[in-house]
């Protein structure tokens, strides 16, 4: 039997809704989007991943405008309300203020709000960039604001290069109370050697925290296609750094739609994560996902 899934990395939009999706296009860590500047309601999706396994799915923030960080997580909950779809929610707060507690206060009020991403990660690269800069993960009020995360018992999911888990490593060992989630498993950007054991290292420095996951998500974005040989090589090096126990599957559609359907996307990974047994499976595209995010 197919091992049931939870996708804990997808996102819909209204086009109108993202300013990224209404001006021109300019450089991403996924190339070109042009196909993606328009509407991706849930229908899609669900017409996307139908015959995947996917039983539940975990929405994650896809950059409205900082002041709408509220009607964003209002649209996913009225959709879930709607839809059935999705089953958790990752909404967007600006760690970067004095003091994030007024913008969580309105956040959860809506009863599938698990955590939080504001995206923290810097490359050399200009077209890679998104943060401002290298160090901003440690920055003081992104700290304190993280901090407060505990009491509210939210997640936060960390986007971040190799080249800044050290720092990383700061912000969640200061933590220990809130699940921290790697996204795109750690942005391997290349298959050269000095890049794959880069990225290897700064895994094996996030290791050092047990309160940190990871995603295989995403893991066409540097490549732009999918690749089983890519998915495969992180799958097996993720699972002997972090283990199955703290990883989860996501198909950051319609992102990977660029260039992928999501049957050969999910293919791809159930193989790769196949030649390490049932236990490896029930962990990555069920487990995890249900522990850390909690969909209803």
């Amino acid at each position: 039997m197919m091992q049931k899934a939870i996708d804990a990395h997808f996102h819909i939009w209204r086009q109108k809704d993202q300013p990224w999706l209404v001006g021109p296009m300019v450089p991403r860590i996924f190339g070109p989007y042009e196909p993606i500047r328009r509407d991706y309601p849930i229908g899609e999706f669900l017409e996307d991943q139908e015959g995947s396994g996917v039983e539940k799915a975990v929405y994650v923030q896809t950059n409205w405008a900082k002041q709408d960080f509220e009607k964003e997580v209002a649209f996913l909950q009225k959709t879930a309300d709607e839809t059935g779809w999705p089953h958790a929610i990752v909404g967007y707060a600006d760690m970067t203020v004095d003091d994030v507690r007024p913008q969580i206060d309105r956040l959860v009020q809506y009863r599938l709000l698990r955590g939080v991403r504001m995206q923290l990660h810097w490359h050399e690269t200009p077209a890679f960039r998104f943060a401002a800069s290298a160090d901003q993960v440690i920055d003081p009020k992104v700290r304190a604001n993280v901090a407060r995360l505990k009491d509210y018992g939210l997640s936060f999911d960390l986007q971040l290069f190799p080249a800044q888990m050290k720092d990383g490593l700061t912000l969640v060992g200061e933590n220990p109370e809130t699940n921290f989630i790697l996204t795109h498993a750690g942005m391997l950007t290349g298959m050269d050697q000095e890049t794959t054991e880069t990225w290897k290292a700064g895994l094996r420095t996030l290791s050092a925290a047990l309160n940190l996951y990871a995603k295989l998500s995403g893991l066409g974005t540097f490549v732009h296609r999918n690749d089983p040989a890519v998915i495969t090589y992180i799958v097996d090096n993720a699972i002997d750094i972090l283990g199955a126990d703290h990883l989860m599957f996501g198909s950051n559609f319609p992102i990977e739609k660029l260039w992928t359907s999501h049957a050969e996307l999910i293919k791809a990974h159930r193989d790769a994560v196949a030649r390490h047994g049932a236990e490896a499976e029930a962990d990555i595209f069920w487990n995890t996902a249900e522990r850390v995010y909690r969909p209803v």
